[in-house]
């Protein structure tokens, strides 16, 4: 998948994590960002699956989904 990258388990638990303020719960993900990379993991789950994307595939993704939210 265009955009889309590999990361490992040591390189994931040296970064930064944040997540929303608006997040509920029950549905949080969590966000870091390391050169030209963003990874997202699921906050309920840290040791679990990250994805990896590149800043500018992330921000393409965001940018839809407020279009789409209004």
């Amino acid at each position: 998948m265009r955009g889309l990258r590999e990361t490992t388990v040591m390189d994931r638990k040296a970064l930064t994590w944040r997540k929303s303020s608006k997040s509920s719960a029950g549905a949080c993900v969590e966000v870091a960002v390391e050169g030209e990379s963003t990874f997202v993991r699921d906050s309920h789950d840290p040791d679990g699956p990250v994805l990896t994307f590149s800043v500018a595939a992330f921000r393409a993704f965001v940018t839809g989904l407020r279009k789409a939210n209004g």
